[in-house]
């Protein structure tokens, strides 16, 4: 038989080919304790290979997966707070020393009803009056959530029954009354209850002719729960305010980050001295409605603390850490 001069005939050279032709053509051992060949990592058996080893032959070669992996070291929650004016992250202890103030960019975070009672006042002054008084739904007002499951909701948070404190303290030892709105509770609004205190609160102030503050953190204005009810409350805080001018009694009126809506327009805005603290928002409607609204690009920093003083609304931008020491010089001043 002639041989076709156009086959050619390859005869493997490299060692580890003919011994794998080798290995293929040998009959597995029948001795079952006979070591198997071993399989170095990172290699693929061969279909021979995988007939002496008696395993599956890998469909495509993988590197030789780690078997420890590291365990990842969680950090526990409520220890660092992101500030939100510059993004720096704050040890809570520390930022709780500095008064709830960034020491990288001095934002004033918003601060609870409770806290800022514990920075105004000396430790252990404050009696709470008019607290029995609590919201009621007089309109049945039903929205996403009805008014009385937001009021729920809020005081379960807070642990606040409304959104402001009233009471009389100490300060320095001086004697005061003292009201304080949270913008945490429905964002500080003014519905029937806060109304009522703070209006209670300026008439003790007039009984026990005592001096009167009132440090205000609202971004809701009047409550739209309670419709005219609340808008009312402007009317009847402003002309209890009047009184307490007629009797010669001062009020300082500290604004806070937010102050707006109806609170802004009514007695927030009407104090002998009124202090803001820095970068606060004040003001009535939000920026975004006035732009909207005059169709007209707002100035700069419009409706913060600098720029309102800057334009006489208020009279003096005050830190935080010097606000009690300041309130007690001006206390000594009017009295």
């Amino acid at each position: 038989m002639k041989e076709n001069p156009d086959t050619e005939l390859v005869i493997p050279t490299n060692q580890s080919a003919i011994e794998l032709m080798t290995a293929s053509t040998e009959q597995p051992s029948q001795n079952p304790h006979k070591p198997k060949p071993p399989v170095q990592p990172g290699n693929v058996p061969s279909p021979a290979q995988e007939k002496m080893l008696g395993a599956p032959a890998l469909s495509q070669p993988n590197s030789v997966k780690k078997s420890a992996g590291r365990r990842k070291k969680s950090i526990p929650a409520g220890l660092w707070t992101k500030c939100s004016e510059c993004g720096s992250v704050i040890f809570n202890k520390d930022l709780i020393d500095n008064l709830n103030v960034c020491p990288k960019c001095d934002y004033h975070f918003i601060i609870g009803a409770q806290e800022r009672l514990r920075q105004v006042l000396d430790e252990k002054s404050f009696t709470e009056i008019a607290r029995s008084l609590k919201s009621k739904d007089p309109l049945g007002f039903h929205g996403v959530k009805s008014y009385l499951d937001k009021l729920s909701q809020d005081q379960k948070k807070t642990g606040l029954e409304e959104a402001c404190l009233v009471g009389h303290g100490t300060l320095n030892s001086v004697k005061v009354a003292l009201g304080v709105t949270d913008s945490r509770f429905i964002m500080g609004s003014m519905g029937s209850v806060v109304g009522e205190k703070i209006t209670r609160l300026i008439e003790y102030a007039i009984e026990k002719k005592l001096p009167l503050i009132i440090v205000s953190g609202s971004g809701g204005g009047a409550r739209m729960y309670e419709g005219a009810l609340s808008l009312m409350q402007m009317a009847k805080t402003s002309a209890a305010l009047a009184r307490l001018d007629r009797a010669g009694l001062p009020f300082i009126s500290v604004l806070t980050n937010p102050t707006m809506g109806g609170v802004m327009a009514s007695f927030a805005a009407l104090g002998d001295v009124i202090i803001a603290e820095p970068k606060a928002l004040i003001g009535f409607a939000g920026p975004r409605v006035i732009e909207q609204t005059i169709r007209q690009k707002l100035p700069k920093d419009f409706q913060t603390s600098e720029f309102l003083l800057e334009h006489g609304l208020i009279d003096m931008v005050v830190e935080r850490q010097d606000l009690k020491s300041l309130l007690a010089r001006l206390l000594k001043y009017l009295s």
